[in-house]
């Protein structure tokens, strides 16, 4: 039996939104600006820490709204009606994108921004301005094989944007028993992506926008051999379709996958491996580390691979109701974990530029620039104000620096509950030592705990770090630190709160827990 879904789990279309702007009015429902009648131009971000930035280089002559509310996660956040409005009302939009943003609101932003006016990724186009990047590589650890599903390539031969989103079902499925491919989100709310209990439909369909990747279970009933089948097509923003890719992949389910792969073969069985297709060659593979230490990634045809799910992945079904679709209560399936609890859906490249305050100063001349031009009475005034701030970037650089400086460098470890401080451990010499729940289906278990436990104990860290919009996902993390008796500090990654309000008191916090609670030397 299976839990109720859509179709395709929904992404908000500008048909939908086109039908209501006319009956909306006033700012984004979630906007923290102030109104402010003496301005020139009308912006509207995506986040709150884009528009303190605007708000630094605009001063009076800008009105800046931010679509995604205080306290808000941009990684979840669902966009209305009134934030559709807003948009079409805008003459500059900026976001951060390289997949930070929920692909609702992107595509939100796309189909409402008012043509002709600039509609600014921040995060892609701030590499010409000097901005330094780097890959999201997730180093969990896992004893079994972690297997997700990713799109890759632009596909603008194909009339793709940032908008379309690339369609992927489950066509087939041969083996002795049932696969479901769910997600778990943070809450323990089960999302099926495929379920072939009752035979595959058009149900058995997920969306990911270009170059982007998820996490997710894989659970199979019954031990054996199987072959799932998949196919893709890129759906653009207009709705029309095209198929993109076909490919079908073998499982070992506890059984020997040595005995089921033919000569040349490779077994995949550890490591980060995803299901994957590429919307520019019409291609599908595994896209996998296993042979490359996690350094880089290769593609390997469908055909010339076997998964592994061995007898240690069985678990027996938790008897709440929602999980209902993977059998009866206590009967056991074999299922690949998705290991980060969850939805995740991110692209290759980090997008949290801002937690290295120098890519900031990317970020200010990128939306002086965009300012100048399309306000050129205010020209100086932007350039004047865009001065001072970076001097002010500066300044806090060098005072983050100093902080995490004056830590013990074998004390600067970071373990939190989201991995949004890649670039603050890059930039200002730390280490993200991250935790997993191995299987987010079920309460973290005694060993998933001890695991965690062994973790902090081996790292010796004196605290963990949870950002203030995540408490809920922080369960296990308090748990364990308790037990452990270390500190539970604030880090603060997406979005600001009540207490902090701006870019610079954001890191400045951040410098200051870091050096605090991970035992820095006395100022």
């Amino acid at each position: 039996m299976r839990i109720p879904r859509p179709v395709v789990r929904s992404l908000v279309t500008v048909t939908a939104l086109g039908a209501v702007l006319s009956g909306c009015r006033g700012h984004a429902g979630t906007a923290a600006g102030t109104d402010n009648p003496d301005a020139v131009l009308r912006v509207v971000t995506t986040t709150e820490i884009l528009a303190d930035l605007v708000r630094q280089v605009g001063g009076e002559r800008v009105q800046v709204d931010s679509v995604v509310p205080p306290g808000g996660d941009p990684h979840s956040y669902e966009p209305t009606p009134a934030d559709a409005t807003a948009v079409s009302k805008a003459d500059v939009t900026f976001t951060n994108h390289l997949l930070l943003e929920e692909h609702a609101l992107i595509k939100t932003v796309d189909a409402n921004a008012r043509k002709g006016t600039p509609n600014v990724s921040l995060a892609e186009a701030s590499e010409t301005y000097g901005a330094h990047v780097i890959p999201l590589v997730e180093d969990i650890g896992l004893d079994v094989l972690w297997l997700g599903l990713r799109v890759r390539g632009e596909g603008e031969s194909r009339g793709a944007t940032r908008s379309s989103d690339v369609l992927l079902s489950a066509t087939d499925v041969r083996g002795p028993g049932d696969l479901v491919a769910y997600l778990t989100e943070s809450l323990g709310r089960p999302e099926i992506y495929f379920n072939s209990a009752d035979g595959l439909s058009a149900e058995d369909t997920t969306s990911l926008p270009p170059a982007a990747h998820t996490h997710l279970n894989w659970a199979f009933t019954k031990p054996g051999v199987y072959e799932v089948s998949l196919a893709a097509k890129l759906r653009n923003a207009d709705g029309t379709t095209q198929p993109v890719g076909t490919g079908t992949f073998t499982f070992a389910v506890g059984v020997d996958p040595h005995t089921v792969a033919g000569p040349g073969d490779t077994v995949l069985d550890n490591g980060h491996t995803d299901l994957t297709v590429n919307i520019d060659s019409g291609r599908m593979s595994a896209f996998t580390d296993l042979r490359t230490e996690g350094k880089a990634q290769e593609e390997i045809p469908p055909g010339d691979v076997v998964i592994d799910v061995p007898n240690r992945t069985l678990e027996r079904i938790p008897a709440q109701k929602r999980f209902a679709f993977l059998g009866k209560p206590g009967a056991e399936v074999y299922q690949l974990p998705q290991a980060v609890l969850g939805k995740h859906v991110h692209g290759e490249i980090d997008p949290h530029l801002w937690q290295d305050v120098r890519n900031t100063k990317s970020y200010v001349q990128l939306i002086r620039d965009t300012l100048r031009k399309e306000d050129p009475d205010g020209a100086d005034r932007y350039t004047s104000n865009s001065r001072r701030y970076e001097q002010r970037l500066d300044e806090l650089d060098t005072y983050v620096r100093r902080q995490v400086g004056a830590i013990p460098s074998g004390r600067r470890q970071l373990i939190t509950t989201h991995d949004a401080f890649g670039y603050l451990a890059d930039a200002y010499g730390m280490t993200v030592a991250g935790f997993v729940v191995p299987n987010p289906a079920q309460e973290p278990s005694a060993d998933d705990v001890g695991k965690l436990s062994r973790t902090i104990g081996n790292l010796k860290v004196p605290a963990v770090f949870m950002e203030p919009n995540l408490v809920q996902r922080a369960t296990v993390l308090n748990q364990v630190a308790e037990d452990q008796h270390v500190k539970v500090c604030t880090l603060y990654g997406d979005a600001f709160d009540d207490d902090v309000r701006h870019y610079t008191d954001m890191m400045r916090h951040n410098a200051d827990a870091l050096r605090s609670c991970l035992g820095g030397a006395q100022k």
